[in-house]
């Protein structure tokens, strides 16, 4: 692989203070899925500040901007995801979100900032990179069935000039600020959602035999879904079936006639995700039945899973080796259960998608919590490490 004329983070450093207030405007103000109309605003005046022609929709609060470079260079798409979580803030951070039961929880204000960030070197001194990139600004990653990828996708944003290749990256508190780690192949699970409504027999707790018990019936729905990871698919094929929620019953005394299960189903091959699927809903009828109970199955496929392209997973992984160095840029072991809608982008196009390390020593972290604030240097890191992944794939692609 050629070496790049360029040192990415030391360029980064220089635009730390308009990432870092970029970042600040963001997290002060999220907005959930499919509602990012102030935070679109902030990144169009952003681009607009940068000279960077960008375009926007009436009916998706999305933004993608175009740098033009040569013509003969691959065309590279990078991603930042844009909306926040209902998560009530408890950071202390003084740029704290503004608004109670909205925070950006799982770290999309850096994406946007690093994103911008990378934007900025790549065409500083108004010079241009190497080939073209495009910069998508997309909404609704949490959303979690339909996601914000697809409808952008719809809306063109992979056409006009056709897009080569897709690099996206995520925060990750498992990994060390200032290393970066990327896996070649399945990397993220798929995820599906389920919710299943039991309906039997309300009356008096002291007579439960009068009729099938709502709460009795869901239990053991519970614990035969189990038996779905630990009896039906192959053990060396990753499976998660998780109840996350129960709704049943208004007091001690009152048996009630109707308990909610909602709950999730990851997996990484398409024909255990099909066969999943089907299984769960013949177990579920069977104890349902076997029991006296009726049951309504709501079952929704989410996200595909998320599979890196080999070639191109090994062209990023050596420009961030030359960027980071060997020892923080390394080739994660083993895939995550975790769900991604960047997997939209890897479907139509070759791509890969990486971690960004923002773990600190003694100090615990997790995506999704009301606490998650990533350092600031994560912003150095990120534009560089997205720049570099341009920049190697225009100049070296596989």
């Amino acid at each position: 692989m050629v070496r790049a004329p360029e040192a990415w983070i030391p360029a980064a450093r220089k635009v730390l203070p308009a990432m870092r207030a970029w970042r600040v405007a963001f997290h002060e103000e999220p907005e959930l899925s499919l509602e990012e109309h102030r935070t679109r605003e902030k990144v169009a005046a952003a681009l607009r500040e940068l000279g960077i022609p960008y375009q926007t929709y009436d009916d998706l609060p999305a933004v993608v901007g175009l740098i033009r470079g040569r013509s003969d260079r691959p065309v590279v798409a990078l991603r930042a995801d844009m909306d926040g979580l209902p998560v009530t803030e408890a950071t202390g951070l003084p740029f704290s979100s503004r608004f109670e039961g909205r925070m950006h929880a799982c770290g999309h204000d850096v994406h946007m900032a690093s994103l911008l960030g990378a934007a900025a070197i790549l065409t500083r001194e108004g010079r241009r990179p190497a080939g073209p990139v495009k910069l998508l600004f997309q909404p609704a990653e949490e959303e979690g069935t339909r996601g914000g990828a697809l409808p952008l996708i719809e809306h063109g944003a992979l056409e006009r000039p056709k897009v080569d290749f897709a690099v996206g990256l995520h925060v990750m508190p498992n990994l060390p600020l200032g290393d970066v780690g990327w896996k070649a192949g399945a990397f993220m699970a798929a995820a599906d959602f389920f919710r299943i409504t039991v309906r039997g027999q309300g009356g008096h707790a002291a007579s439960p035999h009068q009729g099938p018990d709502a709460i009795v019936v869901a239990s053991e729905i519970v614990n035969g879904l189990q038996a779905l990871v630990s009896r039906v698919r192959d053990p060396l094929d990753p499976v998660v079936v998780s109840v996350g929620s129960i709704h049943g019953g208004t007091r001690n005394n009152i048996l009630p006639s109707e308990v909610v299960l909602e709950g999730t189903v990851r997996t990484f091959r398409a024909a255990t995700r099909d066969l999943i699927d089907r299984t769960l809903h013949r177990r579920v009828r069977a104890i349902a039945s076997s029991l006296g109970a009726r049951v309504q199955i709501e079952y929704r496929r989410g996200y595909p899973s998320l599979v890196n392209d080999p070639a191109v997973t090994r062209t990023v992984g050596e420009a961030l080796r030359i960027e980071f160095g060997r020892d923080h840029a390394v080739e994660e072991e083993r895939p995550v259960m975790g769900a991604e809608d960047f997997a939209r982008y890897l479907e139509r196009v070759p791509g890969t998608f990486f971690h960004l390390g923002v773990g600190l020593p003694n100090r615990p972290a997790s995506l999704h919590s009301a606490t998650f604030a990533p350092d600031e240097r994560a912003l150095v890191y990120g534009a560089a490490a997205l720049a570099a992944a341009a920049d190697g794939l225009q100049r070296n692609h596989p």
